[in-house]
């Protein structure tokens, strides 16, 4: 039984990691700034005959994640493995169009490069980079002289291949990226592993406005996504289940640290021709 910490654990993706975890046995901490869907999870879990508690965590106020790591530890106690969930995108950084038009009007809705909101742009980097510094900060002293802890963060295939209207996260991403690989190299001597997963496109609460308009209807982003996957498809957040298992279990994935793995039904293998 391991004591698993989790961030963003109210959203789609990171709670299905949640429900998954303790269906194994293990305790787990669920965190996230929207506390009411992270503690739906927590009592989903715990219906289920599984232990969690839910905790209103903020990623980037380092002084409360202090204060809910003293509560992790006092109702589970130290943590084993870290997933960095909490990340995402703004609507102030996105563009209209994926190509800049010269002779494109601008307006409240129609955001090109030169539009994009500076503290916008902040906000995409901190809550996916620094919130995941800060958490690792709190949260992997525990690991310090402990055998089979790890840290799972949270990238996406965007880090490899940036996609069009959303630079901020892109970046961000790619910064999680190379985050992952300086930690497992940091952490390698006291055998606190790290890696990350690579999602590639899953439907989300954060991304359903590209994906289908207001009627439900798939946007032609989403047909260029479908077409540009050789599956042919979403993924299901099940499906990104095996490498959690895999990735976390440290007798499985020993020797396995520093990796970025895509699940991505190939679309990164895919050169478009």
């Amino acid at each position: 039984m391991k004591n698993i910490v989790i961030t963003g654990a109210g959203g789609v993706l990171c709670s299905a990691f949640a429900k998954f975890l303790a269906e194994k046995g293990n305790n787990i901490a669920l965190l996230d700034i929207n506390f009411d869907s992270a503690n739906k999870v927590a009592e989903q879990i715990n219906k289920n005959g599984g232990s969690a508690k839910a905790y209103k965590t903020n990623v980037l106020d380092k002084e409360n994640l202090n204060g809910v790591h003293k509560q992790v530890l006092k109702d589970f106690g130290k943590c084993d493995i870290l997933i960095n969930g909490a990340g995402g995108n703004s609507p102030k950084c996105t563009t209209t169009n994926e190509i800049f038009e010269k002779n494109f009007e601008n307006g409240d809705e129609n955001i090109t490069f030169f539009d994009l909101d500076k503290a916008g742009f902040q906000f995409v980097f901190d809550l996916n980079i620094l919130g995941t510094v800060l958490t690792t900060q709190v949260f992997a002293p525990d690991m310090i002289g402990k055998k089979g802890c790890n840290i799972l963060n949270i990238s996406s295939m965007n880090a490899y291949r940036p996609l069009t209207k959303i630079p901020a996260y892109s970046a961000a991403k790619a910064g999680v990226s190379n985050l992952t690989q300086w930690l497992a190299t940091h952490f390698a001597k006291e055998n606190i592993r790290v890696n990350a997963i690579a999602p590639g496109f899953f439907v989300t609460n954060q991304n359903k406005a590209l994906l289908f308009d207001e009627n439900g209807n798939a946007t032609k982003r989403t047909q260029k996504i479908l077409n540009a996957t050789p599956m042919g498809r979403f993924g299901d957040e099940k499906e990104l289940l095996g490498a959690l298992e895999f990735l976390t279990d440290s007798e499985k994935s020993s020797f396995i640290t520093g990796v970025i793995l895509p699940i991505d039904g190939g679309f990164s293998a895919y050169s478009g021709v």
